[in-house]
């Protein structure tokens, strides 16, 4: 697994790089491992080499990775559209939900979170073009239902997330995510001082730099870290 060793320090290199341009401390931005399709093998290697957040977007092949990886000190976060009837396996498996766009969802991973474990931490997914193709609530109805979900006992609304359209240069990639971090600061004060927002997860592979010049403090990483994804778990050796 060497190239997972290389590429990883190849990313943490760049975003390194970024961080000290921005000016900003590296302890305030964290790298998640997008290991959808990828085997415990690469995951493990990962994990070996620095990495311990990890992020599924496929239900069922993350809860068997997750019970079968039960050893790693791993952080594992849902990345993915949720449908209202998966969300007890992960409101019972999962650290982090990214993708909450409903008061639906939201409540259900709420009453579903068991007793034992720490409250789920919720990103609130923003669909922040407006593409009408994409999950996410609209900018304009973000206020509301941040208000809601703070509402909710066994949830910890943590921050926004967004996945932007494709742009192609750092100028152009940094607007959304500027939108991204303005809708926080109008949410932060609808908020206690208690609940105030400390994420954006926002920036993957292609648009990195652009993340971190705009505030970003999660990163998920995939392409770049595993290299080119196939269509099914991969579990032959690189």
């Amino acid at each position: 697994m060497e190239l997972i060793k290389k590429n990883i320090s190849a990313v943490q290199a760049r975003i390194e790089a970024c961080m000290a341009d921005a000016g900003r401390d590296h302890n305030s931005l964290q790298l998640l491992a997008v290991s959808k399709t990828r085997s415990e093998k690469y995951i493990q290697s990962a994990f070996a080499n620095g990495l311990n957040a990890f992020g599924e977007n496929y239900l069922q092949e993350a809860v068997n990775k997750i019970q079968a990886l039960e050893s790693l000190a791993a952080e594992w976060h849902f990345i993915g559209p949720l449908q209202s009837n998966k969300t007890k396996p992960v409101a019972e498996n999962f650290s982090w939900v990214h993708a909450v766009d409903r008061i639906k969802i939201a409540k259900r991973l709420n009453d579903q979170r068991p007793e034992n474990l720490r409250p789920l931490n919720i990103c609130l997914q923003i669909n922040i073009d407006n593409e009408p193709s994409k999950s996410g609530v609209a900018p304009n109805e973000a206020i509301d239902l941040a208000l809601a979900v703070s509402e909710l006992p066994n949830l910890c609304l943590r921050g926004l997330m967004a996945i932007p359209m494709a742009r192609q240069d750092i100028d152009s990639q940094r607007q959304p995510f500027r939108a991204l971090r303005l809708l926080k600061e109008d949410i932060n004060q609808q908020l206690d001082k208690s609940q105030k927002l400390d994420t954006l997860s926002m920036g993957m592979s292609g648009d990195i730099e652009a993340a971190i010049l705009e505030g970003a403090t999660i990163l998920r990483v995939g392409t770049d870290i595993f290299g080119p994804r196939t269509e099914k778990v991969d579990n032959k050796e690189i």
